[in-house]
């Protein structure tokens, strides 16, 4: 079997490639296997990671794109999320698809404060008569449907609530969340969990928790269990 072929066999199979074991396995130089997995990460095949490499995130597409994917499991993230919002109370809404069906989850009596820097949730709030929004300034970025760039930065770094939801890319144990509030949850529909995008955004003990409509006997969740992340299954 091709070095490429086998990285992508023991990455299906296990979750994970370390570099120095495929090349023991094959006899073959890890040099020769890094070589390997730069060309499948420029495919988008795999993301590659400190010695080997790692399942690439499906999330990473266009956001149009991103609508379509799982949107039965990003409803029941949300549903759990919404009710996380206490009347009165204020959340930081995170931009993504999974954070719009957040949104549109809220009851449309709710009295709320929402902040957020993504166009499309504010607008669909629009609606909500008793929802206060603060959208956060900035240029869009129209892969992801959110204001970017310094101007947004500060406008961030001025606010604080009572709940964050936060979406991410990738969930995994070892790479963590790639991608001043009292409570932070993470958005995460089963595509996301134990795969991994170039950037880490906040370490573990960052986060009050993790909701998610993966398996609750899915190894990586249980794996994060044991770090100590409370998992809201969404079922």
């Amino acid at each position: 079997m091709e070095p490429g072929a086998a990285a992508l066999d023991l990455l299906a199979r296990t979750g994970k490639i370390v570099a120095k074991d495929v090349a023991a396995d094959l006899g073959i130089s890890e040099d020769s296997v890094r070589r390997d997995l730069r060309d499948l990460a420029a495919e988008g095949l795999c993301q590659r990671v400190y010695g080997g490499a790692l399942p690439a995130s499906p999330a990473v597409v266009d956001y149009d794109a991103r609508r379509a994917v799982t949107p039965d499991g990003k409803r029941r993230v949300a549903a759990v999320a919404a009710a996380l919002v206490r009347p009165g109370g204020s959340v930081i809404l995170d931009g993504g698809t999974t954070a719009l069906a957040v949104a549109r989850a809220l009851p449309g009596d709710l009295a709320c404060t929402v902040i957020t820097h993504s166009p499309t949730i504010a607008t669909a709030l629009i609606d909500h008569p008793r929802a206060e929004l603060f959208p956060l300034g900035g240029r869009v970025f129209k892969h992801s449907a959110v204001t970017c760039g310094a101007a947004a930065v500060e406008a961030a770094q001025n606010v604080s609530a009572d709940l964050c939801l936060l979406g991410v890319t990738g969930v995994h144990p070892e790479a963590g969340l790639t991608t001043g509030d009292a409570d932070t949850y993470i958005l995460a529909s089963r595509e996301k969990i134990g795969t991994a995008s170039p950037y880490r955004v906040l370490p573990w003990d960052k986060i009050t928790g993790l909701i998610t409509d993966a398996d609750p006997g899915d190894p990586v969740v249980e794996r994060l269990r044991t770090l100590g992340v409370e998992v809201l299954v969404a079922e």
